[in-house]
């Protein structure tokens, strides 16, 4: 009998993430998004009126704190040194470049909280979401998990601000599919990707494990973000039903899916068959022990499936949230004076906590 522990962890501030994502309250951060997308729509035009050019200077210099412009062929701006004075180019042609994220700088409190809460659940394969690149993932696990686990996959997908999804495990891999071209009516499906892995857990058994980060509900400027996350829900079903025997082979679904068990837009996911919540097979419908992110309420948006060939091996699951700031403030009752979580004792304020996720844990003994 083998014992096989399994986590997926959103661990949102384990690498250098952009400033504009760094902010308590992502009121802010969308608003920031928002007008980066502005100046994106008026660099794009093939004109520069003098409106647009003094647009163009004035959301420069609001959004400096939080973005550069690289210039790759001819200049956009005229500079008097390394002040930034007006606009040179007169539309789109005359120029070719791109808007960069800044980064934000972590904090030594933050990364160990992080890695506080892996070593906590001890899993033998951790799906990491929001991971900056494979060798950012060997360096954490060398300085701060002790060598805990021997591989590391990750592969660069399609956030072009490097916030991907990785796998760490004690066991080797086997095949490695990425979906970063999957495309639906020429519209690419994966924000990130759906990284699908062979864990070899053995001579003759393997895990497959298809880790996802979908389309997150903040900043939705055109109002599209459901549709796209039951866009990715449908492709991730398809991949399933395509390449798997659901009733035999041991398949996971892991990964920060954004939205709630009973969304419209996870639906063709949650709905399926022979895919199982681990947290609904612990704890049914008790949302108040299932949730794993908290911002107006209480909701669970990361997940671990599992196909009903891996069910039969279940043992247990839970969520692992101690590296959530004010977690006792959270789940202290109505009359305030039974704390039902607290944090790690080191998680003293949101800008060191290890994430504002928990991390999703299912324990297996396969036989």
């Amino acid at each position: 009998m083998t014992a096989i522990k399994v986590a997926a962890f959103n661990a949102e501030n384990l690498f250098e993430r952009p400033k504009v994502f760094n902010f308590k309250d992502k009121y802010f951060g969308d608003e920031i998004m928002q007008k980066i997308s502005n100046l994106k729509s008026i660099l794009k035009e093939n004109l520069y009126t003098q409106n647009r050019k003094d647009k163009i200077i004035n959301l420069h210099k609001e959004l400096k704190e939080y973005i550069y412009i690289r210039e790759d062929r001819g200049k956009l701006f005229k500079k008097r040194g390394w002040k930034i004075v007006g606009v040179r180019a007169n539309g789109i042609s005359d120029w070719d470049g791109s808007i960069e994220f800044k980064k934000a700088k972590y904090s030594d409190m933050a990364r160990k909280n992080t890695a506080k809460v892996i070593k906590s659940v001890d899993a033998d394969i951790t799906c990491v979401i929001e991971a900056d690149n494979r060798i950012s993932l060997k360096a954490f696990d060398a300085s701060l998990l002790n060598y805990k686990y021997k591989y590391e996959m990750l592969i660069d997908a399609n956030d072009r601000r490097g916030i991907d999804v990785g796998v760490m495990s004690k066991y080797n891999f086997g095949i490695i599919k990425t979906h970063i071209y999957d495309r639906i009516s020429n519209k690419r499906v994966f924000s990130r990707d759906c990284l699908e892995l062979e864990v070899k857990i053995s001579e003759d058994k393997s895990i497959f494990v298809l880790v996802n980060h979908f389309k997150s509900k903040a900043y939705d400027p055109d109002g599209t973000s459901n549709a796209k996350r039951k866009m990715q829900a449908t492709r991730v079903k398809e991949i399933l039903n395509e390449s798997y025997d659901l009733d035999n082979d041991l398949v996971i679904v892991a990964g920060d899916l954004n939205d709630t068990p009973n969304s419209d837009a996870l639906s063709p996911l949650t709905s399926m068959d022979k895919m199982f919540d681990v947290l609904e097979l612990k704890f049914g419908n008790d949302f108040s022990k299932r949730w794993t992110y908290h911002y107006n309420s209480f909701e669970q948006i990361d997940y671990l499936l599992i196909s009903e060939g891996l069910k039969r091996y279940f043992k247990d699951s839970g969520v692992e949230r101690r590296g959530i700031y004010n977690l006792k403030k959270l789940t202290t009752n109505s009359d305030g004076d039974v704390s039902i979580e607290n944090q790690f004792d080191t998680v003293t304020h949101w800008t060191n906590q290890a994430s504002d996720h928990g991390s999703v844990w299912v324990e297996f003994d396969i036989y």
